[in-house]
């Protein structure tokens, strides 16, 4: 139920709040005068408030007070939106030891949804925490946040930046908050809270969540952390930034996290600094659930030196001793990177945040922001689709119909969805107030323009001569911006570059490691009778593929930057370094059976580069030289799996002469292509081989897209 009309004794308040924090934060913790400003204003005036303060101040203790000192006066729980199950964990342990009831429904706990909605319904919970894609579940939408809208005591919106920018990083169904707040009694407290907002991520969030109306409270603090000590290390080479970080990770305090830009330049990483006797551990979007909760708790309780993480780890984590936080590669924006360096020197004297830029940065940013909202038709195709359909469609369903992958395809329905141009409804989509809605063309364009800008000030951040802390404030908008006194040009005291001979070579050994295994797909995507092809169901097991190998992938560290390279170049035949570690990737393949014969898919874009390489194989592993799969190429870029494989079907064939080979050739075929992307071209051309008489087929290339 809503907070009762009674007088409150604000001194009497202030007290109680006290004797809470010393619950939460243990004897000896002080409620600060912001924290008693944000909470008098939820407790006292119902008011909706917006917290930027840095990580570490105590935005969590102004949530966990303000639930307490409502529960108490007869108010509903608290709503706390949350984006990351790692940040709930740490959020329910820290509620628990406030003797504040927490619990959680997300898509971890599916068993336990109906006893939760029970323990709400019966008072028994003090804080119910969700994530946002929550409120968009048509059970959850339909029949437990309207009574929760209705007997709520507070909405917390925690790491509230989520709404505010546009790219592979944007939690779209934040924007439902803002349907959610005009439902709500005017008795309950809105709190918005996140410790990286510039002031055009300030004006966004204010604007999306609707917090400029009545009572707003804005508190903003200084964001300096006096225990961060910031440093940059400029060395030309993945191999000496890596082996720099080998010689020194036993140097850096306690334990921390070294944040890399792409998954497997984690697990690349990882594998080095194990193979060197560190304790460390990867933490991705690849790493399974189990897996990252372990990976967290031996962080916590320093069985690990480091995790080594993509952004995966970002919000999620909360550790007050937290010694250092390495970047091996920039992020592509500076509040993004304070947002995680202030992970760090939390609850310690001294922290360690250095970055070791990288070349290829540049080329990664582009490759996330290519992923950002699509441009105007191919939204208005998703609109199309779905006006010509005569039932709700999923989105297996809709993705044939559209050329998005499916990742962009979710998040475009998300944000259709919150501007009502469609509807989420059992068994899928279906169309909504299409004549009302616009593509923001100057939002978007505003959007793009301004992250062009962050990226630049990265670059700008690591050449500074200046000092460090305050450049970075001064990209937040900290108006109490000043010298730290503490960085690297501050003091003059730089960490050294020198990284030993024998150190990068170890690294190199490592990372030059070629082959990377690539399964075979085993099951045709859905809907493909609508796009013409008749596939569906698993693929026959005597027309699959058998597992592939590819050099390395474009992403990865060692084998990715010179692969990058070899395509970015005109083309030409196979380069002798690039050709023997192709044969030591072969050499080293335990194939159940060693292939008799080669053959390779035409390519259109290097038609040297796979025949030579193709052929040279042949020559050198006594191998007979079947000829070409013929690709009349696809003309599909990047897209999702169905229309990629519409695209293949139609243009892949086999020759008269490769089907005679292949009949006088029965045994094991090597299939060659310059490089794999989704794997529907090695997996169709693989059918095709098979059916025309080959064995088995091992599909090998010299990439991996992604």
């Amino acid at each position: 139920m809503a907070q009762s009309a009674v007088t409150i004794d604000e001194s009497e308040l202030r007290t109680r709040a006290a004797e809470l924090l010393t619950a939460l934060a243990g004897a000896g913790a002080e409620l600060r005068e912001d924290q008693w400003q944000a909470i008098r204003a939820l407790v006292l005036d119902n008011a909706r408030v917006l917290v930027v303060q840095r990580t570490g101040w105590g935005k969590s203790a102004v949530y966990f007070l303000a639930t307490a000192l409502l529960r108490e006066q007869g108010a509903g729980p608290t709503v706390l939106i949350s984006p990351l199950l790692a940040l709930m964990r740490n959020q329910i342990e820290a509620a628990a030891r406030a003797g504040i009831r927490a619990a959680s429904i997300n898509s971890a706990n599916i068993q336990d949804w109906e006893q939760v909605r029970q323990q709400v319904a019966d008072g028994l919970v003090d804080v119910l925490l969700i994530s946002p894609e929550r409120l968009n579940n048509p059970d959850f939408r339909d029949s437990v946040l309207p009574s929760l809208s209705a007997s709520a005591g507070m909405l917390v919106v925690d790491e509230a930046h989520c709404i505010s920018d546009w790219g592979h990083d944007f939690r779209p169904d934040y924007r439902r908050l803002r349907a959610m707040l005009t439902e709500l009694p005017d008795a309950v407290a809105v709190l918005a809270c996140t410790a990286t907002a510039n002031d055009r991520v300030v004006r966004d969030v204010t604007e999306q969540l609707d917090l400029g109306g009545r009572d707003t409270v804005v508190l903003r603090g200084r964001l300096d952390r006096e225990s961060l000590r910031c440093s940059v290390v400029s060395l030309p080479s993945s191999r000496q930034r890596i082996g720099w970080l080998a010689e020194h990770l036993a140097e850096l305090p306690g334990s921390g996290i070294i944040y890399t830009l792409t998954v497997s330049g984690a697990e690349d990483v990882a594998d080095v600094l194990t193979a060197q006797g560190f304790p460390v551990a990867s933490y991705t979007g690849r790493t399974e659930p189990a897996e990252r909760e372990q990976a967290e708790q031996d962080l916590l309780h320093n069985k690990v030196k480091a995790l080594v993480a993509t952004s995966a780890l970002g919000m999620g984590f909360d550790k007050p001793d937290l010694g250092f936080v390495v970047h091996l590669g920039a992020p592509s924006s500076p509040v993004t990177y304070y947002q995680q360096i202030g992970r760090a020197g939390r609850g310690v004297r001294s922290a360690e945040a250095i970055l070791l830029p990288g070349a290829e940065d540049r080329d990664i940013w582009a490759y996330f922001a290519s992923m950002a909202f699509p441009p105007e038709p191919v939204v208005r195709a998703v609109l199309d689709a779905l006006g010509a359909a005569s039932k709700p469609l999923s989105t297996a369903a809709l993705e044939p119909l559209v050329p998005l992958s499916r990742s962009r395809l979710e998040m475009v329905l998300k944000v259709l969805d919150t501007d009502g141009a469609l509807h989420r409804v059992r068994g899928g989509w279906t169309i909504g107030e299409q004549e009302s809605w616009h593509y923001d063309t100057e939002r978007y364009a505003h959007i793009a323009r301004a992250r062009e800008a962050e990226q630049q000030a990265m670059l700008d951040y690591a050449s500074t001569e200046g000092c460090r802390m305050l450049f970075l404030l001064r990209q937040l908008d900290d108006p109490t911006a000043r010298e730290c006194g503490r960085c690297d040009n501050c003091t003059g005291e730089r960490p050294g570059t020198r990284v030993s001979e024998s150190t990068v070579a170890a690294v190199g050994g490592r990372l030059d490691a070629p082959g990377v295994p690539v399964p075979p797909r085993k099951t045709w995507p859905t809907g493909m009778a609508g796009l013409g092809v008749p596939l569906s169901g698993k693929l026959p097991e005597d027309q699959r593929a058998e597992e592939g190998r590819v050099l390395g992938r474009l992403t990865d560290i060692g084998w990715g930057n010179r692969l990058r390279t070899l395509f970015a170049d005109p083309d030409g035949p196979v380069p002798d370094e690039v050709f023997q570690a192709c044969v030591q990737v072969l050499a080293g393949w335990d194939w159940a059976e060693r292939p008799t014969s080669v053959a390779a898919i035409t390519s259109t874009g290097r038609p040297e580069l796979v025949s030579s390489l193709a052929t040279r194989l042949s020559q050198v592993g006594r191998l007979t030289w079947l000829g070409t799969v013929h690709s009349a190429g696809t003309g599909e870029g990047r897209t999702n799996s169905a229309r990629r494989l519409a695209a293949v079907h139609g243009a892949l064939s086999l020759g008269e002469k490769l089907r005679a080979a292949l009949a006088d050739n029965p045994g094991p075929v090597l299939l060659v292509d310059d490089r794999v992307d989704t794997g529907w071209t090695m997996t169709v051309a693989s059918k095709l081989v098979r059916e025309a008489g080959a064995g088995s087929v091992y599909p090998f290339a010299l990439a991996q897209v992604g």
